[in-house]
C-alpha cells in the first residue's frame, strides 16, 4: 500500500500531460488490487477498520482519473464489499442490544456500501464484457455465460455485495426481484471454480440456502455446503463453522452441537493458520464469542 499511495501523490501534479498521468494511475490501479493482502495479514481489526477508509477514498479518486482502470474498479468493489461486512454490519450486531437505533443506522450505512461495491463491480464488468450490467438484469443466464474462471473474483465480491444489500432490507422491491440475479451469478461462480479462497463461495451457500427454503434452498442444502467448505478449507479457515452454527444450528435449535462447534473456533490458536488468513480469523472468532455469549437468548 506505502507504494501506491506515494504513486498517488506523484500522479497529481500530473496534468499537465495526461499520458504519463494514466499510466501512473493505471499503476496505482495495478498495485491497490493487489493491496488485500497487507490487511489480510494483520491481527488487528480495529488498525484495519480506521485505515480502510482512507485507502478506499483513494480507489476513489483515482478512478475519477481513470474511470475504464479495471484494477482500481476490482479494488474498490472488493474493498467496499469487505469493509461493510466486516466494519460496519457485524459491529452493528455487537451494538444492537445497547443501542438499537444505532445499530439501525449502521445497517442503513451498510447497504449503502454494499450497493456502491455492487456499482464498482458492473462497471468492471462492462469494461471487459461490454452491456454486461443490463444484461445481467433481463437474461442472467446469456450475461454469466460470458464470463470465465479469471472472473470468479469479480463474481464473487459483486454477487455477494448484491445480496448482502438485500438481506440488510429484504423490503426493498429494487432488490428483492433481483435475487435470481444474485444467486445466478453466486453459482456461476462457484461452477467456475469451487476451490477459489479455500472454498469460500460455499460459505455464501450455507446461509442462503438456509435461508432461502421457499426458493429451492434447504437446510440438508445448507449441511452439504458446510461439509464441502470445511473439506476445501483445510481448517485453515474458521468461517465455515461460524456460518453454520448460526445459519443452520440455531434455527434447528441444537443447542448442544452449536456450543460445541464454536467452543472449538474460539479454542484454536491462530498462529497455527495461515498468514493470509489471520484477520478473516480474528473476526471469526469475534463473531464466535458473541455467538456463545447469547446462547440463552438464542436457544
Amino acid at each position: 500500500m506505502s507504494r501506491a499511495l506515494v504513486l498517488a501523490l506523484l500522479a497529481a501534479p500530473l496534468a499537465g500531460c495526461s499520458i504519463i498521468k494514466t499510466k501512473a494511475i493505471n499503476m496505482v490501479g495495478d498495485t491497490l488490487a493487489d493491496s488485500g493482502s497487507n490487511y489480510a495479514t494483520d491481527d488487528d481489526p480495529e488498525l484495519i477498520a480506521a485505515a480502510a477508509p482512507f485507502g478506499l477514498k483513494t480507489i476513489e479518486g483515482l478512478l475519477i482519473q481513470s474511470p475504464r482502470n479495471k484494477g482500481l474498479l476490482f479494488a474498490a468493489c472488493s474493498g467496499f464489499t469487505q469493509y461493510s461486512y466486516a466494519f460496519v454490519q457485524q459491529p452493528a450486531d455487537y451494538v444492537e442490544a445497547q443501542d438499537l437505533q444505532k445499530a439501525t443506522d449502521m445497517r442503513a450505512q451498510a447497504k449503502k456500501l454494499y450497493l456502491r461495491a455492487v456499482g464498482y463491480g458492473m462497471r468492471d464488468f462492462d469494461v471487459e464484457l461490454p452491456g454486461f450490467s443490463e444484461q445481467i438484469l433481463k437474461d442472467p443466464d446469456a450475461a454469466l455465460a460470458r464470463t470465465t474462471k479469471k472472473h470468479v473474483p469479480l463474481l464473487y465480491y459483486t454477487g455477494a455485495a448484491w445480496a448482502a444489500a438485500f438481506a440488510i432490507d429484504v423490503s426493498d422491491a429494487s432488490l428483492s426481484v433481483r435475487q435470481t440475479a444474485m444467486e445466478k451469478m453466486m453459482r456461476r461462480a462457484l461452477a467456475l471454480d469451487e476451490t477459489w479462497e479455500l472454498g469460500s463461495l460455499e460459505d455464501f451457500f450455507i446461509s442462503w440456502d438456509a435461508g432461502h427454503a421457499s426458493a429451492g434452498g434447504s437446510m440438508e442444502k445448507a449441511r452439504e455446503h458446510y461439509l464441502r467448505a470445511k473439506a476445501l478449507a483445510a481448517g485453515k479457515r474458521l468461517s465455515p463453522d461460524v456460518t453454520y452454527a448460526e445459519s443452520v444450528l440455531v434455527p434447528e435449535q441444537k443447542k448442544q452441537e452449536f456450543v460445541k462447534l464454536l467452543t472449538e473456533v474460539v479454542a484454536v490458536d491462530l498462529s497455527t493458520t495461515p498468514p493470509e488468513q489471520k484477520l478473516a480469523n480474528v473476526l471469526a472468532q469475534r463473531r464466535a464469542r458473541w455467538l456463545l455469549s447469547r446462547v440463552d437468548e438464542l436457544f
